[in-house]
């Protein structure tokens, strides 16, 4: 009997240890944080002032790729955030290059602006009057959106087991492309245009054990870690790379201006200068390859 209850004692005790490292949703559950920064994020926030900041409108940044996220989860949720302009806006005022003014629900703007103006009307006699300032017209139009969405551009895994212990992994990759544009109010011209692009990486670990313990005694364990990035995040990181780029694009050909000039020469300008300045020669060595052809 003593020899059976050893390996019977050791499944109850693997059974526990398994047990301790699921997590209760109680345990799992926290408080409201404000969203983490991403890379771009400090970049924007050390970017040196402008010589005056740009009004700029935003009317929406739609999901244009038209995705939705694959079965099991859902054929009616599309794959990626349909936030895009909140995100888009928080990353202009996160600049500290412009000032965004509400495109997006004007109608509810002019409404409360009607309302203002109709309590005008018959003010009481020692109430001051009120006043209503005009709007602010935009320099410029922010445009654009996700333009595409792929998903499993790559996907792979392994594993092994040994004397019934094994180890298994599995990765997939999708990606998530956006363009952003800035448009002169005054002529319609296309001022900067810029596409960025932001891969999703989601991976699982399954570990277990498949052994018998005795001639009729067979201990079988599994776990499981899914780690999935979050698409929100990935769309905000995209969006922020593009304002970046847009700011440092608009300085390079005289949009805007800095507030000290110097300051172009800081390693943060630089460091998108250089970038551009790759993705312009890795363009121009394509075409000069398919003109020899």
């Amino acid at each position: 009997m003593k020899g059976r209850a050893f390996p019977l004692l050791t499944a109850v005790a693997s059974l526990i240890l398994l047990g301790g490292c699921a997590h209760p949703p109680s345990e799992t559950a926290s408080n409201a944080v404000l969203t983490p920064q991403t890379a771009f994020t400090k970049d924007l926030l050390l970017f040196p002032k402008p010589k005056g900041k740009i009004t700029a409108a935003v009317y929406g940044f739609r999901d244009q790729s038209g995705q939705y996220k694959q079965a099991p989860e859902s054929s009616f949720s599309t794959a990626v955030t349909q936030g895009g302009s909140a995100l888009l806006v928080k990353a202009l005022r996160d600049s500290g290059w412009f000032v965004p003014v509400e495109r997006e629900n004007l109608q509810n703007l002019l409404t409360e602006r009607k309302i203002v103006r109709a309590l005008e009307v018959a003010p009481a006699k020692d109430a001051p009057p009120i006043f209503v300032p005009q709007l602010v017209a935009a320099s410029i139009l922010i445009e654009g959106g996700v333009i595409s969405f792929e998903s499993n551009i790559r996907t792979g895994g392994a594993g092994a087991r040994f004397l019934g212990i094994g180890l298994s992994t599995q990765y997939r990759v999708d990606q998530v492309t956006i363009n952003l544009r800035t448009v002169d109010i005054r002529g319609g011209q296309i001022l900067q245009s810029v596409s960025t692009t932001k891969t999703i990486y989601s991976y699982e670990v399954n570990p277990s054990v498949f052994k018998f313990v005795n001639f009729k005694g067979l201990l079988e364990m599994e776990a499981g870690l899914t780690h999935n990035e979050p698409a929100q995040m990935c769309v905000r990181e995209a969006i922020e790379a593009a304002v970046a780029h847009l700011i440092v694009q608009g300085i390079g050909d005289g949009s805007w201006q800095l507030a000290n000039a110097a300051e172009f020469d800081l390693p943060i300008m630089q460091k998108y200068v250089r970038e551009n300045a790759n993705q312009s020669m890795k363009i121009s060595t394509a075409t000069s390859d398919n003109r020899v052809r």
